[in-house]
């Protein structure tokens, strides 16, 4: 039996850490957004002739959906960007604004394991740092090959090598979250020789994504074998100072460099066949119901299935999950999540929290020494408290302490600036009455508040 593909826990985790990282430092991430699609459109350009048409393209975790605007402004194509999380992909309109783009991809939120697509409706698909988030990637490669038109095109990029030459002895940090010393061997292109896998993947654990760093160059190639029936790569070897230089140029060839040193891989595969020469329709006949399977026709600007399954647009996003999973992600307001986001959050509040700030799903309240806060559960079974906050370079090192119903639980050390998920069983109550205890609180000139942390998310999850 394979694994799963990706749990459920996996999936809220990415709605949550997504929804809000998008827009945390915009400047940043326009600055990050355009140097990933100048990497992403060179890889597209040197395999441009075994690539072919790419109408209508489908990308699989688009977050932002950066890449898929590139495709349509830069490469002519037409086609549809997906990611589980709705609010990553409401940020392209601001993308749009700030690049002067015309064109604009169709905006789905939808699972990668279950695409709302018919059979053979696309010419390409691409996918870029996502696979490796799957503990089962071949449920990933079965639904791309189903998708996909005889003779059309799977690039999958940006994912992992294994390292063979490293001693995997602890997990490191993002480079602007390590110690000093951490960092002067990384500058050295040392640190690599010494940690377990990728750089910062253990951060993103703590959010609750889990990581597949099980690849080398042969797995890779196996599964594309097992599904296409033509394949070109590209391997991107490190050369992170001297130490990884000096090992790069003895390897010989890039082949043995991405061996010893890792990396990352691009692979464009080939489905058998020869792609038909179809004329354009409308962006919903190629869609599916993820219910039912069957087709969706289009009224009022909502997505609808004769099984009764409905998708509105809102704010420019059709979400095409499955209904159980939909309705999970994106509960919406209910007794058992403050959802900074979400109007009528304030209700849930107890005592006195700083103003909210920020936009769409990054929306926050600071606190101080202590903010509380109610819950009320609306399901059966053992619960766990899920805190989502952020910590600035003010409060670290620091700790926050909950205490729920009166009753410590845990405390949480802050040792990185960042977003931080907390999480703690609590015991049974219909009712929790919850108190986040932070240190060490500082303040600025201009502000007249006593600050710690700030928090956009506090709720309530199975503890399964």
């Amino acid at each position: 039996m394979p694994p799963e593909a990706q749990s459920f826990s996996v999936k809220r985790a990415q709605v949550e850490f997504h929804n809000f990282a998008s827009f945390g430092e915009p400047e940043t991430n326009l600055r990050i957004y355009a140097e990933e699609n100048t990497r992403r459109g060179t890889v597209i350009r040197r395999h441009a002739e075994f690539i072919g048409p790419m109408t209508p393209f489908l990308e699989i975790g688009a977050n932002a959906g950066h890449t898929s605007y590139m495709l349509a402004n830069e490469f002519g194509a037409s086609g549809y960007a997906l990611d589980i999380s709705a609010d990553s992909l409401r940020h392209g309109r601001h993308l749009m604004d700030a690049w002067g783009l015309r064109k604009a991809p169709i905006r789905l939120a939808g699972d990668a394991v279950n695409l709302p697509f018919a059979d053979a409706s696309l010419r390409f698909v691409c996918t870029f740092q996502t696979l490796s988030q799957f503990q089962d990637m071949e449920a990933v490669f079965r639904e791309v090959e189903r998708v996909l038109q005889p003779g059309g095109v799977f690039l999958f990029a940006e994912e992992p090598l294994l390292r063979k030459l490293s001693l995997r002895l602890y997990r490191c940090p993002y480079y602007n979250s390590m110690k000093p010393w951490e960092r002067k061997l990384f500058d050295w292109g040392l640190l690599g020789y010494l940690v377990r896998d990728v750089i910062g993947a253990h951060q993103e654990e703590s959010f609750g994504i889990r990581q597949n760093h099980t690849m080398g160059m042969s797995e890779w190639d196996a599964m594309a074998k097992k599904y296409f029936a033509a394949q070109e790569y590209d391997a991107f070897v490190p050369e992170r100072g001297w130490g990884e230089r000096i090992v790069k140029r003895a390897a010989l060839s890039n082949a043995r460099a991405a061996r010893w040193l890792g990396g990352t891989l691009a692979g464009i595969c080939k489905k058998a066949g020869e792609s038909p020469a179809l004329p354009s329709a409308p962006f919903q006949s190629l869609l599916r119901c993820p219910d039912c399977k069957g087709s969706l026709s289009l009224d009022a600007s909502t997505l609808r299935c004769k099984c009764g399954y409905t998708a509105a647009n809102e704010e420019d996003v059709y979400n095409l999950l499955p209904s159980a999973e939909r309705a999970e992600l994106y509960p919406g307001e209910r007794d058992d999540i403050i959802d900074f986001s979400l109007p009528g959050h304030e209700q849930r509040l107890l005592g006195e929290w700083s103003p909210l700030e920020g936009v769409h799903g990054n929306k926050y309240r600071w606190i101080g020494a202590r903010a509380d806060a109610r819950l009320r559960r609306v399901k059966a079974g053992p619960q766990r408290l899920r805190i989502r906050a952020h910590a600035q370079q003010q409060g670290v090192p620091g700790e926050v302490r909950i205490v729920v119903n009166g009753a410590p639980v845990q405390t949480f050390p802050i040792d990185r600036t960042g977003l931080y998920i907390l999480e703690t069983d609590l015991p049974d109550a219909q009712e929790y009455t919850v108190e986040i205890h932070a240190s060490p609180t500082w303040q600025v000139s201009t502000d007249p508040r006593t600050l710690s942390l700030t928090i956009s998310m506090i709720r309530l999850v199975p503890a399964n």
